[in-house]
């Protein structure tokens, strides 16, 4: 029989216990090991039982449990400091209070936009990396004192959780989440009435209802379309995270984007919150809400769509994760038409234009959305150095003009939140309590280990070891049970003393799961050695569409089904953060083997290197720049090889030999104690070296610094009386005259040969076609020369104007004394690009003449 009506029925909390109602609604808990002790002195049974969740667990406890707590002085003391500090930390200034008043351009807010967040298990809308980092993100700028405002989507489902049918094959399970047991609470306007936002799509209102998660300091907005006020197809926009066809991502993105630009304006007229004057994209899904920004300025300005858009581009950041074109949303002309074609007072064509594939390679009939996110943001960036200059070269046809390297794309390398992912016996010895100490960042000092004996830090990675095996054991039972197997063997699983290789992501071909299976015969030595073993533990998901990485899954789970093997590799199913917090600890490597450079970042490998673990990887996204023989191996990438089966043999070899060769004779050489003194060495130096980079506190002062200070300080700028008018008009008269400027002459007395440290001039005569010389800048463009005359590793050095007078006939003179500095080949040509104090770059514009 079932119920026709689910309610919640609140505990009712003694007077002295009140405040743990507001540690529980602020998820702060989640990454705060003091607090967390709080909520398990209730009861450590329940604590347990519920999954470490206080809202779950707090309705369980007795009420005779509750009045001896609100008896115990003690408890109540604790509870009450726990309380205060949890004000202190909401209230108190941070490094970004200190920043901003030396910096008079930081934003007051910023909208973070991001389809999914990895926050704590307790409130599952997320999948994979992007979710965790943008949870990451979050934390950390609440640690920070940044002024981040989270917007995001509610999913009733959440993602999926995986479990194993006999033969190995992921099955998907879609949990349905109600709202009322999640760690948010409803937005309501002052007289209590929930707060509602419309959207139109597909030519139909959608109204969503508005969620707020506590993220320590940053608010979280997650909109949720789940309203009986909506027709059904408009109530599942919210169902699942990346589910249905492009019809229903198209209305998750049209309400990420647009929705969420309504919901940061009607939580910020709420709450009194300053409305973002910077704007952050996290991915593709999120760039709608520059056209909502746009028709904001028309409708309630009266601003032209060019002006309007200028504003919006200043105060706009958009970060792309992808290394390759396929990973793109690109919906269809017509779909994107039919969904803005009454967006008024945007026109159509301009809409469908920010989002054309309208240059070399492009297909006009699709509408790409990091082409979108690239139009409307002024900044841009990538998720490592490496996939910087991936995503500069995959998007150079944008800005055609240009070198690769001049590609307005830079990069913030991602990082990990040091308190959620640090096991928290480590993070005691880790943390400072002075914080202007030599080598204390953020309060921890990463030269700690260098004062503590190889004895106790052996004896902390082995007990982390034991932990991790505890967690594989309750799965791998759970698994055993669901395929129906025997589970004799799962008591012996995995060993504490045995050397621990970890590999967890997602089921992704490029991130090939299956290469250490290359060698069937020589893994099974490898993994049955008598006296120095190794072992393999390994998680991850497959999107639900993907047959082929499910197909890798399967392969991986049979071969770990085998007799031979069972116990010494195994696969965990349901990668998420619960699995993951356990795990990255426990092992003493961590592999991760994609095809380079397909990996955009690969932050599994930044946690397990702060848990002393090291990195066996190709050098691909973080580790290609961070890579050091202190801290891991480097597995070779054999790009050069150009079949993929003879590729992936070849470089299976090499990650073989380092095993056999490197890895585990360095961690099974002992001293008289049994500690392997270099491997703990090595510990040390990984957890002094990688640590303070790899902390997502970095990567968010690495925005603050690089991207939110400037692109507020820009939209200031544009913002003030007809500066955004003055700009837009700018451009337009540029672009008009723009095909009729040309570098008509060059002229030089350089010789074939010269001596480093010569100079020479260079003039150049330019036809401006009715622009002023102050509207360009006339560039020389030198570098190395190959075979073809294409140049690498360009120099931009800038002419002058010859004179003071204007044009002859519209022909502008320009010189240029050029000094040689370095011996080789060297050429050059002649450029003219458009150049204006409020650009953000001589490539802003995509616009470059070229010398014929």
């Amino acid at each position: 029989m079932r119920a026709i009506r689910r309610y919640i029925v609140q505990p009712v909390l003694p007077e002295a216990l009140r405040p743990l109602g507001e540690l529980a609604r602020n998820l702060r808990w989640s990454w705060h090991p003091d607090t967390q002790e709080v909520f398990r002195a209730v009861d450590p049974d329940l604590w347990a039982s519920s999954g470490q969740d206080p809202l779950k667990m707090l309705p369980q406890v007795s009420p005779e449990r509750l009045n001896l707590l609100a008896h115990d002085r003690r408890y109540v003391r604790n509870l009450e400091l726990a309380r205060e500090d949890l004000a202190d930390y909401l209230t108190g200034e941070r490094w970004y209070q200190n920043w901003a008043a030396e910096h008079a351009a930081c934003p007051r807010s910023i909208g973070y936009f991001s389809a999914e967040f990895g926050i704590s298990k307790v409130l599952p809308q997320y999948s994979g990396g992007l979710g965790i980092l943008a949870g990451d993100h979050l934390k950390a700028a609440s640690d920070l004192g940044v002024p981040l405002i989270g917007v995001g989507l509610l999913y009733r489902h959440g993602y999926f959780i995986q479990s194993l049918n006999a033969s190995g094959w992921q099955q998907e399970h879609y949990p349905l989440l109600d709202p009322n047991e999640l760690p948010i609470t409803l937005l309501t306007d002052p007289q209590g009435d929930p707060v509602l936002i419309e959207v139109e799509i597909r030519g139909v209102p959608v109204h969503a209802q508005l969620w707020i998660a506590a993220v320590g300091r940053v608010p979280l907005i997650l909109m949720d379309t789940n309203l009986e006020v909506n027709g059904e197809p408009e109530r599942l926009i919210t169902d699942k995270l990346y589910g249905g066809g492009f019809d229903h991502r198209l209305a998750q993105e049209v309400l990420l984007g647009v929705g969420g630009v309504r919901a940061v304006r009607e939580f910020c007229r709420v709450t009194g919150r300053p409305a973002p004057s910077v704007y952050h994209a996290n991915e593709g899904h999120a760039v709608f809400m520059g056209l909502e920004r746009i028709r904001e300025r028309m409708a309630e300005e009266g601003a032209s769509f060019d002006s309007a858009m200028e504003q919006v581009r200043a105060g706009t950041l958009f970060t792309t994760h992808t290394p390759v074109p396929a990973g793109i949303d690109r919906f269809g002309m017509d779909q994107v038409r039919a969904q803005f074609a009454s967006f008024e007072p945007l026109p159509i064509d301009r809409v469908l234009g920010l989002g054309a594939e309208d240059y070399a390679g492009g297909d006009p009939s699709r509408f790409n959305m990091a082409v979108l996110g690239l139009r409307t943001s002024q900044r841009a960036n990538g998720v490592s150095e490496l996939h910087g200059e991936v995503s500069r070269a995959m998007f150079q046809p944008l800005w055609s003009g240009f070198d690769v390297s001049e590609v307005p794309i830079g990069s913030v390398t991602n990082g990990v939140h040091g308190h959620t992912w640090v096991h928290p016996e480590l993070q005691k010895l880790l943390e400072s309590p002075i914080d202007d100490a030599e080598g204390v960042v953020d309060g921890w000092d990463w030269h700690a280990l260098d004062r503590v004996d190889d004895t106790d830090i052996w004896t902390m990675k082995r007990q982390m070891r034991g932990q991790m095996i505890s967690m594989a054991r309750e799965r791998l039972a759970a698994s055993a049970c669901s395929r129906g197997m025997s589970s004799d063997w799962i008591a012996t699983a995995l060993n504490p003393h045995t050397l621990t290789i970890g590999f967890a992501r997602r089921g992704a071909s490029y991130k090939r799961l299956t290469l250490m299976l290359n060698q069937p015969e020589r893994l099974k030595k490898l993994l049955n050695d008598p006296e120095t073993p190794i072992q393999i533990v390994i998680a991850g998901k497959a999107h639900p569409a993907d047959d082929i990485g499910k197909g890798l899954i399967q392969q991986m789970v049979q071969f770990a089904d085998r007799d031979d093997v069972r116990g010494k590799i195994v696969f965990l199913p349901d990668y998420d953060i619960s699995l993951a917090r356990p795990l990255y600890p426990g092992c003493d490597v961590w592999l991760n083997n994609p095809l380079r450079p397909m990996e955009a970042c690969g932050t599994s490998g930044m946690k397990a290197a702060m848990n002393m673990a090291f990195n066996l990887s190709i050098r691909d996204g973080w580790w290609d720049e961070w890579y050091g023989p202190d801290c891991g191996w480097a597995i070779p990438s054999l790009e050069a090889i150009s079949d993929p089966a003879e590729r992936d043999a070849a470089e299976a070899e090499a990650l073989y030999e380092i095993i056999e060769k490197e890895i585990v004779p360095k961690f099974y050489a002992r001293d008289a104690n049994g500690i392997p003194t270099g491997w703990v060495d090595m510990m040390r130096k990984t957890i002094a070296g990688l640590g303070p980079k790899v902390r997502a506190t970095r990567m968010v002062r690495d925005y603050v610094t690089k991207y939110y200070t400037p692109a507020a300080a820009a939209a200031t700028r544009v913002a003030a009386n007809g500066t955004a008018e003055e700009l837009a008009a700018w451009k337009q008269k540029v672009r008009r005259a723009w095909p009729g400027v040309a570098v008509l002459r060059v002229e030089s007395q350089l010789p074939e040969t010269v001596e480093v440290g010569s100079s020479h001039t260079i003039e150049a005569s330019v036809q401006l076609n009715g622009l002023d010389a102050r509207d360009v800048a006339v560039e020389l463009v030198s570098g190395e020369v190959d075979a073809t005359d294409e140049l690498r590793n360009v120099r931009i050095t800038r002419f002058a104007r010859a004179g003071s007078g204007g044009t002859t006939d519209g022909e502008a003179l320009f010189t240029l004394t050029d000094v040689s500095r370095s011996a080789g080949l060297v050429g050059y040509t002649v450029r003219v690009v458009p150049d204006n104090p409020l650009l953000a770059g001589p490539a802003e514009m995509g616009l470059a003449m070229v010398a014929q």
